[in-house]
């Protein structure tokens, strides 16, 4: 017996020692994929030496002799850093995830082939200028050494057992690609989405149910829209309409997301949650006279951070360059930032940026569509897709001269997208040119010609002026408005080239001092006409901005500060007194519990603590549900696919029917709008203590918990422990400065002058680097939670790699 438990002892003993050894030799290999932050290596193709120095969040400050030189160390930086990021959105763009991830990805892989976009990225690179192809050829040969030159492959491919696949001059232009997935209507679906709605209801109905205007209206050039009025009961009335299938309960949401890219972070959840902010104060309204720039692009949320931050150091004929900011790991060039002269910063514009093209077949023969110079055969392309663990599959792609064919719709008609990002003139790498402009006049030029997804550009100088303009090429429709599908093929309706950028709406130091942008309605008259409606935000959150900065009359970095943490739940005020109201004196004791934490606990901000901003949140939102229940069940008996809540039209519309109160258009299952709200009080109860919770325990914050995740441990959990960010409560929510919730939020902020950018400060979700075991993994997130302001510039040098050349 106890030479048995002696021999048990030492097997025991020996297990742990091979775990051990296991473990270390994990962490070893681990390690050989850190990035090098310290010595001398050698760089192919370099000109002269260029310096890499990193402070303590390894932050790089890149200094070469020439921009070229930086180009090409960047693309090694950023390889080291930031690979396997990389790979995922030229994958993105490309439709070529399903060979990493297997079959889960081949739904997300044929969406994104239908566009083809590694082909369209050899007409981009032909079209591309000589000092731009310079640059973009540097890069690529940069991120090749910088992968070659890690001891291992970074830990994503050890666990998925593959290797990296080299970078390649297309694969920066499919990273561009990928950013017009995430910010555009890839398929035009807003446009068939207003053509049901013109089909099924009369037009009065149809446009006040699609509107996006709302009493929070607030563009910067024009006026303000009329708030929507509910249309009479001569144009529709719910009494007499035809039944639909269902009365008197909420909807299902039907999903047509693609599960993959929300997985992945790759794609934004909710359309009510999407939105960034900027702004621009002039040196007129600041305590030093220089101007402010503010910027916080909202984003989905993953690790690493979609941006890379970086300050940008070379000399030409013009003389000394710095520029500083964010870059995007796959792209050369700076993304939004300061260079001395002019900074600069985006928002989604959220205009219309696509079109449905009908498509006319020839009678008789499903291979050829009629076109303004007669019929023409598809043009197709036969896609392979290579599925690791399975066979190939084959998508065949078919093209029109307007683009690839993307139907049938609900209606079973064939139609192509018109789409900005399939052409040279719109996805390009022009927006380069913003690191050397030095005036807001030229900034607006560079920004006008830039192949981005169409943004709002705000731009301040050194000299205390401000300015906006869109960034991004704007089709010009001829003979139709983009709102809904329709025929190209007798010619007259048509995309007629771009718009120049002398017809570019811009706006240069407005006598109030200050721009603002939050993804909603910006311009008015021709010019709305010009960028078309993508479903613009209905302003609330822009109001809210702007009312701050007014107030202020000598406004400083900490003002800025203050308004991007800004909480307060302005809009969803109102809806609380909705439902005071709506209660009033029940005596219902689940609507009396209700109507006392609207009391108690609602501290009219987003707060993490607020069980009252919780229920008011909840009950706006099934309000809206059941208001327009049975319009949506309508519009489902043609598509089944309508969203329960769409929310282009969440605000206005429903604000206008739940205030005007029309009984023609309220679901005859109710006996009057009161009850409606009365259910969606009980429907907000039950949802909440559904699983035995205490409505007083469901707080704001358990709600808005950060989920900001690796995109391995999506699939396996356990990593998460590694690899993902603390989940912590966050407070802020969609229609307040502060946009937060689980999965979505501010990818950056900052705040930047011009000339003084050390005055500057900056936050970013995660860290710089991709690597777990990298002290700069996660070590700028805390400030990013917390709002403590960091400083916009590199602080001091930690570590120092020398490039040299061969």
């Amino acid at each position: 017996m106890a030479r048995t438990l002696r021999a048990l002892g030492w097997l025991l003993a020996f297990l742990i020692v091979i775990a051990l050894g296991t473990s270390a030799w994990a962490w070893i290999q681990l390690g050989r994929s850190l990035a090098q932050q310290d010595g001398t290596t050698i760089l192919a193709g370099l000109a002269a030496s260029v310096t890499v120095e990193r402070d303590h969040l390894g932050v790089p400050t890149v200094t070469g002799e020439s921009r070229v030189d930086v180009a090409r160390a960047l693309g090694f930086v950023h390889a080291q850093d930031r690979f396997f990021q990389m790979d995922l959105a030229r994958r993105r763009a490309a439709g070529e995830l399903s060979e990493l991830f297997g079959p889960a990805a081949v739904a997300t892989d044929r969406s994104a082939r239908l566009h083809r976009f590694r082909y369209r990225a050899g007409a981009v690179l032909a079209a591309m200028s000589a000092e731009d192809m310079a640059h973009l050829a540097a890069y690529v040969d940069g991120v090749n050494a910088g992968l070659n030159a890690l001891g291992t492959a970074a830990v994503e491919y050890q666990l998925l057992r593959t290797t990296p696949r080299p970078w390649m001059r297309e694969d920066s232009i499919l990273v561009a690609a990928a950013m017009f997935f995430s910010l555009q209507d890839s398929t035009a679906t807003g446009d068939a989405r207003t053509a049901l709605l013109q089909e099924t209801f009369p037009a009065e109905l149809a446009g006040f149910l699609n509107t996006t205007a709302s009493q929070w209206d607030t563009p910067m050039l024009g006026e303000p829209l009329a708030a929507p009025v509910p249309p009479s009961a001569s144009v529709y009335d719910l009494r007499t309409a035809p039944s639909a299938a269902t009365r008197g309960r909420r909807l299902e949401e039907v999903s047509t997301a693609d599960t993959f890219a929300l997985a992945l972070g790759l794609t934004p959840q909710d359309d009510d949650a999407r939105g960034s902010n900027n702004w621009v104060v002039a040196g007129s309204r600041t305590a030093d006279g220089r101007a402010l720039l503010s910027n916080d692009m909202h984003l989905s949320l993953s690790v690493p951070n979609i941006w890379y931050r970086a300050s940008l150091v070379w000399s030409d004929s013009r003389g000394d360059h710095r520029v500083t900011g964010v870059t995007l790991p796959g792209v050369p060039s700076m993304i939004v930032g300061s260079n001395g002269h002019i900074a600069w910063g985006f928002t989604n514009t959220t205009a219309d940026w696509s079109d449905r093209v009908l498509v006319e077949l020839v009678d008789g023969d499903a291979t050829h569509y009629l076109t303004p110079e007669g019929p023409r055969a598809f043009d197709v392309s036969r896609e392979r897709l290579i599925v690791d663990g399975e066979a190939d599959q084959w998508l065949d792609v078919r093209e029109t001269i307007w683009g690839p064919v993307g139907g049938p719709d609900y209606a079973d008609r064939e139609f192509a997208i018109a789409w900005v990002a399939h052409h040279p003139e719109g996805l390009n790498f022009n927006l380069s040119g913003m690191e050397t402009a030095w005036t807001i006049g030229d900034a607006m030029s560079v920004a006008n010609r830039a192949g981005v997804p169409g943004q709002n550009c705000v731009i301040a100088d050194s000299e205390g002026h401000i300015g906006w303009t869109v960034a991004g090429r704007i089709p010009r429709r001829i003979g139709f408005d983009g709102r809904v599908p329709t025929s190209w093929a007798d010619g007259t309706r048509r995309w007629d080239g771009w718009y120049e950028a002398a017809e570019y709406p811009r706006l240069v130091d407005p006598p109030s001092g200050v721009i603002v942008t939050a993804n909603n309605r910006i311009v008015s008259g021709p010019q709305l006409d010009m960028l078309g409606d993508g479903g613009y935000d209905p302003g609330a959150r822009a109001r809210q901005i702007l009312d701050g900065l007014l107030a202020v009359d000598a406004a400083t970095t900490a003002d800025m500060l203050a308004i991007q943490l800004d909480d307060r739940a302005l809009l969803m005020d109102r809806w609380r007194a909705l439902a005071i109201d709506a209660i009033g004196d029940s005596a219902d004791a689940g609507r009396l519990e209700f109507l006392r934490l609207l009391t108690d606990s609602w501290t009219g901000r987003a707060s993490i603590d607020s069980v009252g901003y919780r229920l008011v949140r909840q009950f706006r939102l099934t309000t809206a549900e059941l208001a327009l229940a049975p319009f949506v069940q309508r519009l489902r008996q043609r598509d089944r696919t309508y969203p329960a809540t769409p929310g282009r039209s969440l605000e206005g519309a429903v604000w206008a029917l739940i205030t005007e109160r029309p009984v023609h258009l309220l679901d005859p299952a109710y006996a009057d709008w009161t009850v409606l709200m009365l259910a969606a009080v009980d429907d907000t109860i039950a949802a909440l203590t559904r699983n035995g919770q205490a409505l007083g325990d469901r707080t704001w914050g358990e709600a808005n918990t950060s989920v900001i995740q690796h995109p391995l441990t999506r699939a396996v959990p356990m990593l998460g422990r590694w690899l993902d960010m603390p989940r912590t409560a966050m407070p802020g929510d969609s229609h307040m400065p502060r946009v937060q919730s689980a999965t979505f939020g501010a990818s950056e902020r900052l705040t930047v002058s011009p000339g003084h950018e050390a005055d500057g400060y900056f936050h970013m979700a995660t860290g710089q680097s991709g690597h777990p075991r990298s002290p700069h993994y996660r070590d700028g997130h805390q400030a990013w939670v917390t709002g403590e302001p960091t400083p916009f510039l590199p602080g001091e040098t930690m570590t120092t790699l020398v490039l040299r050349p061969r």
